[in-house]
């Protein structure tokens, strides 16, 4: 009996050794706990439109910690009901949790869900001092960590560090910042059925969100509501009227508005994060919201209602006459797809180009009544087509632009020089590589809507060239500005009498010409039409006074739209009844330069082209008629930047909405 009692001393002795050598080893490289109360984290930027409306908040969200004693009780005890019911009894883990946990792994079904056995601490530690990864030492560290923490701190005090370091989801870190960001309110402040929606969180911040599925989201709360009466947190009778009131989430962040947008800035503003300023910052930028929602229900109203033609995707890009963006959509859905096409998509710009070679015309003399005969032309092997494959004979250029005769485009930009066109695209805001081939004048060249529009803006301000930007003032959340936006490249680079003659003939476009269906009663408004071949892109670039809107609709697979779609169909109809709306929300200004002297579209009488050409109208030349002789057309200058002032919007009384637009869209749809 002794020699038995001896040799279990001896092993229990050497047990203890490598018990303790194991913990020596697992403690080698345990973290520094000195760090506790250090938070290692990217700052979050929030987004705020012109008028300084919240757009959106990216990256991490943090808050002041908040007193678990300032919070109503019911708050910390639905974490402890769901989370940790024995809290309040172990030591910083539950040994009853990890037998239950085991029982349930081992007696689960095939593709179930492994049960967990962390107690608050045990998530609280992980959360503190280590990675996710899943390993014995981990483990095993985690628990020294647990016992190390409840050994340290009260119960209260590891429920508070708990409450205010968790991850919540959507960038949220703590409580309080969750409730700020779920409900817009004080952690202080949430209801009971609040409170369970956040701590049903824990099992799966994204999956149990109250914004990506709101089904689960309140079964998971419901589960949480019945844990906090079995623990006796809440009565029955509190979590009857907990469930009889809706949870309404922030519309702050269920509003998806404009993510297009701030994708698009997110890459600029990354740069002046400084890694060692973990400050928040605060990003005013150049979009108007309510202009913004138009252009949105815009697009899904027409896209709706023409769905069947095989339209599949969309982008608009609105800019104001100092280059401020507007309004920007991407897509027809970003939850389906982030690509950003207004920015991020080349295609090719089809007749939407022809304004930059009539400009290179008109700079050169040419006026918008110099006749040219519409007829067959070709360069060398290469042959344009009109869209309706006949030819109208004798017509003056403001014509041909406004019917968009692609004989005469082509013609034009061969006579004046293909490389002067492509100058003057780049002088006024393309970036794009642009090719100088024959068919350069039909738009071969691919650009994107954002760049587009910027080279219209200096038809629709007085010729000034104003580069589009969406960032005002990069600030930190104390007040520091990191970035402020100053004009630059504001130069002239369109004079007068081309500009003149370019926004008469501009005007012909919706007035009489290929955009009809883009004209609104009552403005002043210029544009021009865009259709590549096959219909594989659409486009409608139209303005009024200092406002460009830009809209392009087609395929990501660049294969052809079945219904035949052209720039003055679905495009133009999205900018109608955009712009329509929008219109009522800004302060309308008429084109510059009042109207050129011109000739009835379509109406030019033979006699007076035989006085002009000097000639019998049956042996008019086939090349564009000579330019009128014009030595006064003052050279491009540079000019000191106009005005650009950040002041903040007037708020428009009345709120003008798409209801009647989208009902009917989606009516026709439906039929």
């Amino acid at each position: 009996m002794q020699a038995v009692f001896y040799w279990a001393t001896i092993g229990l002795i050497w047990i203890a050794i490598f018990g303790i050598a194991f913990l020596a080893v697992m403690a080698i490289d345990l973290p520094d706990t000195s760090n506790l109360y250090q938070t290692n984290r990217q700052p979050s930027v929030t987004y705020l439109d012109r008028s300084g409306a919240l757009i959106s908040v990216r990256g991490s969200q943090y808050a002041p910690p908040v007193d678990v004693d300032k919070l109503p009780d019911y708050v910390p005890l639905a974490f402890v009901a769901i989370e940790d019911r024995r809290f309040f009894q172990h030591p910083g883990f539950d040994p009853v949790g990890i037998t239950r946990a085991l029982v349930r792994n081992m007696t689960k079904k095939k593709g179930a869900n492994l049960a967990g056995g962390s107690t608050i601490t045990q998530q609280l530690a992980r959360n503190l001092f280590l990675s996710a990864d899943q390993n014995l030492k981990r483990k095993v560290q985690e628990l020294m960590l647990s016992m190390w923490l409840e050994y340290k701190f009260t119960k209260k005090e590891i429920l508070g560090l708990y409450l205010n370091r968790v991850y919540f989801g959507a960038g949220a870190y703590g409580i309080e910042a969750a409730s700020q960001r779920y409900f817009n309110k004080a952690a202080k402040d949430l209801t009971i059925a609040e409170a369970a929606t956040l701590a049903g969180m824990m099992k799966g911040p994204s999956s149990y969100s109250p914004l990506s599925d709101t089904e689960r989201s309140a079964k998971r709360t419901m589960i949480v509501l019945n844990e906090m009466v079995d623990a006796k947190v809440i009565t029955p009778e509190q979590r009857a009227e907990a469930l009889s009131k809706k949870i309404s989430v922030s519309k702050t962040l269920a509003n998806a508005h404009a993510q297009y947008f701030v994708d698009y800035l997110d890459g600029q503003v990354r740069g002046y994060i400084d890694p060692k300023n973990t400050e928040d910052l605060i990003v005013e930028t150049t979009l108007d919201l309510p202009i913004q929602t138009d252009a949105e229900r815009a697009i899904q109203a027409i896209m709706a209602r023409d769905a069947k033609k095989g339209v599949q995707q969309a982008a608009l890009v609105s800019v104001d006459g100092n280059g401020r963006i507007v309004a920007m959509i991407g897509g027809v859905s970003y939850a389906d797809s982030q690509f950003n096409r207004a920015v991020d998509a080349h295609r090719q710009a089809g007749s939407s180009f022809k304004p930059f070679v009539y400009l290179t015309a008109m700079e050169k003399g040419y006026q918008p009544t110099t006749p040219v005969v519409d007829e067959p032309y070709s360069i060398g092997d290469w042959a344009p087509e009109n869209y309706t494959k006949k030819y109208l004979g004798l017509i003056d250029l403001q014509y041909a632009l406004a019917e968009s005769v692609n004989t005469v485009a082509a013609r034009l930009a061969n006579d004046v020089g293909r490389g002067d066109v492509a100058a003057t695209a780049r002088r006024l805001g393309l970036t794009s590589k642009l090719n100088t081939d024959p068919a350069m004048a039909l738009g071969t060249a691919d650009v994107t809507p954002v760049e587009m529009a910027q080279a219209y803006v200096p038809f629709a301000n007085g010729g000034i060239r104003a580069d589009a930007y969406g960032i005002v003032r990069i600030r930190t959340k104390s007040g520091k500005v990191l970035y402020q936006y100053k004009a630059e490249n504001r130069a002239r680079v369109i004079n007068n009498p081309p500009l003149q003659n370019m926004n008469q003939m501009m005007r012909g476009v919706l007035t009489r010409g290929t955009g009809t269906g883009a004209q609104i009663a009552g403005y002043d408004l210029a544009g021009k039409t865009g259709t590549t071949s096959d219909y594989r892109d659409a486009w409608f670039a139209g303005y009024t006074g200092n406002f460009v809107t830009v809209v392009w609709v087609g395929r990501d697979d660049n294969t052809s739209m079945k219904g035949k779609v052209t720039g003055g169909g679905t495009p133009a109809a999205i900018w109608k009844t955009y712009m329509s709306s929008a219109l009522k929300r800004i302060q309308v200004t008429a084109i510059p330069a009042g109207p050129a002297p011109q000739t009835d579209f379509g109406q030019v009488a033979e006699d007076a082209l035989k006085s002009l050409l000097g000639t019998q109208a049956g042996n008019v030349s086939t090349s564009v008629a000579p330019p009128v002789a014009n030595d006064n057309v003052p050279p491009i200058v540079t000019m000191d930047p106009i005005p650009n002032p950040e002041e903040k919007p007037k708020k428009d009384k009345t709120d003008e909405t798409l209801d009647e637009i989208f009902s009917e869209a989606q009516k026709q749809n439906q039929n």
